[in-house]
C-alpha cells in the first residue's frame, strides 16, 4: 500500500527528471573541463595569442628553399649591391669634403706662383698684412698667405704647423724648386716666417726672388736670401702636395 507521499515522489514525471538529471550531469562535465584549462594558471587568451603567433613562421619566404635559413643567392647578390653601393657613396662623399676644404689632389709649381699673385704683391692693392684679419677665408699673415697658394684648408696653419710632415717635408737649400718654401719656425709669432721660393737670383744662388706675406707691408716679391748663411734658422721645405 503507497503511503500518501508516494504519488508525488516523481511529480514532473519519470520522463522530465530524467532529462534533469541528464542537464545536470553535463553541467558538471563542462565544469570540469573548463576548470582543467584553467588549472595551469594561463589565461585562455594567452593560448589564443600563442596560437596566432604561429604564423609567423612563413618569414622563411626569405630563405634558401632548403630551409637552412641561409640566404637565397639572390639575397646574397643584391645585399653585396647594396654595401658596394654605400661604398662608392661613402668615397663620393669624402672625395667631395676634401675638394671643399681644399686637401685633395696635387698642385702644380706654377699654381702655386699664380695663386700667389692673386694677392697683388708690391702693388697698392695688396693685401695688407695682419695676424687677426682673414683674406678670402685665409689669415693675412705669411703662413695664412703660403696656404692659400698650397690649396690647404681655410684659415691655414701657422708656420710651426706647416713644418707637420702632413704639409712639407726638410730638403736642402740646394734642392729648392720653384713653389717650395724657406721657412723659421723655432722663434717667436714675431719673428717666425715663411717665403714661397720662385727662382735663383743669380749663378751663384746667393740669393732668390721670393713671395712672402711680411709683416706692417702685406703681400711683397723681392729677392731674399733666407737660410744661405751658415747657423741660419730659415730651413728648405718641399710641401708634400707638390
Amino acid at each position: 500500500m503507497q503511503g500518501k507521499h508516494g504519488k508525488n515522489r516523481f511529480p514532473l514525471g519519470p520522463r522530465t527528471t530524467g532529462a534533469l538529471f541528464g542537464l545536470a550531469f553535463f553541467g558538471v562535465v563542462a565544469s570540469t573541463a573548463h576548470a582543467s584549462v584553467l588549472s595551469d594558471g594561463t589565461d585562455p587568451g594567452d593560448k589564443v595569442a600563442a596560437v596566432e603567433v604561429l604564423p609567423q613562421k612563413q618569414k622563411s619566404d626569405r630563405t634558401s628553399p632548403g630551409g637552412s635559413g641561409k640566404e637565397s643567392d639572390d639575397e646574397k647578390s643584391d645585399q653585396k649591391s647594396r654595401e658596394k653601393s654605400g661604398e662608392k657613396s661613402g668615397e663620393k662623399s669624402e672625395a667631395s669634403n676634401e675638394r671643399s676644404n681644399g686637401t685633395s689632389g696635387k698642385v702644380e709649381r706654377s699654381e702655386v706662383i699664380a695663386r700667389a699673385r692673386t694677392w697683388n704683391p708690391g702693388t697698392d692693392d695688396r693685401v695688407r698684412y695682419s695676424q687677426l684679419r682673414s683674406h678670402n677665408g685665409y689669415r693675412a699673415d705669411c703662413s695664412g698667405f703660403v696656404a692659400m697658394t698650397l690649396g690647404l684648408p681655410k684659415p691655414g696653419p701657422n708656420t710651426v704647423g706647416l713644418t707637420s710632415s702632413r704639409y712639407t717635408e726638410r730638403i736642402k737649400m740646394s734642392e729648392l724648386k720653384k713653389g717650395d718654401l724657406v721657412m723659421d719656425a723655432e722663434g717667436t709669432n714675431t719673428t717666425r716666417h715663411v717665403v714661397i721660393f720662385e727662382k735663383w737670383a743669380n749663378s751663384d744662388r746667393t740669393s732668390y726672388w721670393a713671395y712672402e706675406q711680411r709683416g706692417r707691408y702685406g703681400t711683397d716679391h723681392r729677392t731674399r736670401d733666407y737660410g744661405l748663411d751658415s747657423g741660419s734658422e730659415y730651413k728648405a721645405y718641399r710641401p708634400t702636395k707638390l
